[in-house]
């Protein structure tokens, strides 16, 4: 009869009548004698809730008074009637309740499955399994190629260190082994190659082929996106928000990004959580936020940012990390993301791999 528990209701039989002690209740007592079977006016009752909720009166302590119960009107059917309608009632509860068992083991395998699916799909995506390969769309020593370019005219603009230029370059020799070739060192990385990945792609370093971490310069009266962990959600996918503020408020103690970079938390839970996003809109193309943020920015067009997101929130990347810290505040260990290998597929592809993620993603939401 009070607040949250108008509505709730329990048919007392001599089965329970021991067990219990109530309050803040309206007792329905059938007479001894009379024609209206207690059951059906459980059921009855049971169809009036809304009604009954509707009648409450009083502000933050709701209540529904006994003067309206006891003048509430009811429709009584002949006896005979009432036994019938209790037989579909019971019929009807039992279908019920069936369909909410049924319904609540169908969320529980979807909250089960889903998260289990959409790894599985990063997976098969950064494995190369996920789409064909078409030999008309190239290499990934061509992206490769590509990407040097770029770098070599950051270089040329002082954007860029010139020990940039000295990247690793990752095979596999005749005898099925791969090694690793920086400058005239060769090294046996074999135990490093988590799985196998097409011919068409290539093995690199991801510091190799994205910026870490890059500054921004602005005028400090440019306004700009700040972004703390809390505006950064936890999901595959890519959602966040921001405040707009001055660029001198932010510019120091805190981690730069720009349109088009993709960052991600690095400190636990927020890692396993998947927060991670790919920047876009920002007031003029800019921003800073929380300094437990990691952020790559590719060098030109060269890589698919969605891949990449694809890439750090995959099992691969997830689960294989390793950490430094205190049990409460945890980070990945200085170099995991640097030296990771990266599964890199040709640009093409890359696009045919968002495009179909997308696709499954739009499928699942259904």
């Amino acid at each position: 009869m009070i607040g949250g528990n108008i509505g709730s209701m329990i048919l007392i039989t001599r089965e329970n009548y021991f067990d219990m002690a109530i309050k803040n209740v309206a007792l329905f007592k059938q007479y001894i004698y009379n024609d209206v079977l207690i059951k059906y006016l459980y059921f009855y009752l049971q169809s009036q809730v809304v009604s009954i909720k509707n009648t409450a009166l009083g502000g933050a302590q709701s209540f529904v008074s006994l003067n309206m119960l006891r003048n509430y009107l009811m429709p009584i059917p002949p006896l005979n009637e009432q036994k019938k309608i209790i037989e579909k009632f019971k019929l009807l509860d039992f279908v019920i309740q069936q369909y909410e068992k049924s319904y609540c083991e169908l969320n529980n395998l979807k909250h089960e499955l889903f998260p289990k699916l959409k790894k599985s799909i990063l997976q098969e995506a950064i494995q190369g399994k996920l789409v064909p390969q078409i030999e008309e769309e190239g290499t990934a020593q061509e992206l490769l190629e590509q990407i040097k370019t770029e770098k070599e005219k950051l270089v040329k603009e002082g954007k860029l260190k010139k020990s940039a230029l000295t990247d690793s370059i990752i095979y596999k020799s005749d005898d099925n082994k791969y090694f690793e070739k920086i400058g005239k060192t060769v090294i046996d990385v074999t135990d490093e190659i988590p799985f196998e990945i097409p011919v068409t792609w290539q093995w690199v370093r991801t510091k190799d082929i994205f910026q870490i971490n890059p500054k921004n310069i602005a005028e400090d009266n440019c306004i700009s996106a700040f972004i703390p962990m809390e505006k950064i959600c936890a999901t595959y996918g890519s959602e966040f928000s921001y405040d707009k503020v001055q660029w001198k408020t932010i510019k120091t103690g805190y981690t730069h990004f720009a349109d088009g970079d993709v960052a991600f938390a690095k400190i636990t839970p927020c890692f396993q959580n998947r927060k991670s996003a790919i920047f876009h809109n920002l007031p003029n193309g800019i921003g800073a936020g929380t300094t437990e943020l990691k952020v790559l920015r590719q060098f030109g067009e060269t890589i698919n940012r969605w891949y990449l997101l694809f890439f750090l929130e995959s099992p691969y990347f997830i689960d294989e990390a390793t950490f430094k810290g205190t049990a409460n505040q945890q980070r990945i260990t200085s170099g995991y993301l640097e030296n990771k290998l990266f599964p890199l597929p040709p640009l093409q592809e890359q696009n045919r791999i968002e495009n179909h993620i997308k696709a499954i993603a739009s499928i699942m939401k259904g």
